[in-house]
């Protein structure tokens, strides 16, 4: 190592300026010399033509557009449950649809299907303990089967109470009523689970109500045109400062906008 002098440095060595210090140029230049010479001949080298890319964008987890079809997970009397109680609770009024008919449903089903469903990004060792609030829920149940042992008791409890009726085939003050009892906790569904199914049923309608159309909820962008949200837009920072201003463009899904053509504008 040498501080300036005249003589040539050891091969390898880090230069120093007069001063003792290192300079950024003088460390990354030693670093990438240093990091080359260790690879020696094992390195190995691919070449790319055409302007393709090694990889492919969002390959560890692409969103999949959810197609119209059967149900995925539900029972036909499963999802005619979860299709009367998201329109209860996101009911259909004169600024747009209800829960049922923004796709609620179809967004639920599809995610109990998936990696939601059976947990597989979740920590699902024990011990298993109620926890704080900010903790989130804590069970060795996945979700799928919070679902379907949840409506299964669901329904149980409403045809012991109404002569028979599901809870689909109840009228919506009935349906009201139970689900402000669930809310309440008030209704002790046999499973035990009675206002934890309703919270997880809530938060997953909400967001089947505002995620992206491509995972099957907010049908024709209904949520996002309910508060004004302008999607996936590339741009809109000229609307930024404009506070209190409805956004004048409709919304954008992750595909686009069918309406969408070649000529026609963003």
């Amino acid at each position: 190592m040498t501080c300036g002098g005249a003589e040539d440095p050891l091969p390898g060595a880090v230069m120093v300026d007069r001063r003792g210090i290192l300079t950024r140029r003088q460390l990354l230049a030693s670093t990438a010399i240093l990091a080359i010479g260790s690879a020696g001949s094992r390195a190995l080298g691919r070449t790319f033509r055409g302007g393709a890319l090694p990889w492919e964008p969002n390959d560890t987890a692409p969103p999949i557009p959810v197609r119209p079809g059967p149900w995925l997970y539900f029972t036909a009397d499963e999802a005619a449950a979860v299709e009367a109680i998201v329109d209860r609770l996101i009911p259909p009024d004169e600024s747009g649809p209800g829960g049922k008919g923004a796709g609620c449903a179809v967004f639920i089903d599809r995610q109990l299907a998936g990696a939601f469903g059976d947990a597989r990004a979740w920590y699902m060792r024990p011990p298993f303990a109620a926890g704080t609030a900010s903790q989130g829920f804590q069970s060795s149940i996945l979700p799928k089967e919070r679902y379907r042992i949840s409506l299964a008791a669901l329904d149980e409890y409403c045809k012991a109470t109404f002569a028979g009726k599901g809870f689909a085939a109840l009228d919506t003050a009935q349906q009201d009523q139970v689900l402000y009892g669930l809310e309440a906790g008030d209704i002790k569904l046999k499973d035990g689970g009675g206002k934890d199914f309703f919270e997880a049923v809530l938060a997953n309608a909400m967001e089947g109500f505002f995620a992206d159309p491509i995972y099957g909820g907010n049908r024709d962008m209904a949520g996002w045109k309910l508060v004004g949200f302008p999607g996936a837009r590339y741009d809109y920072r000229d609307h930024v400062s404009k506070h209190n201003q409805p956004y004048p463009l409709p919304p954008v899904s992750i595909l686009g906008r069918s309406d969408w053509s070649v000529s026609g504008s963003r």
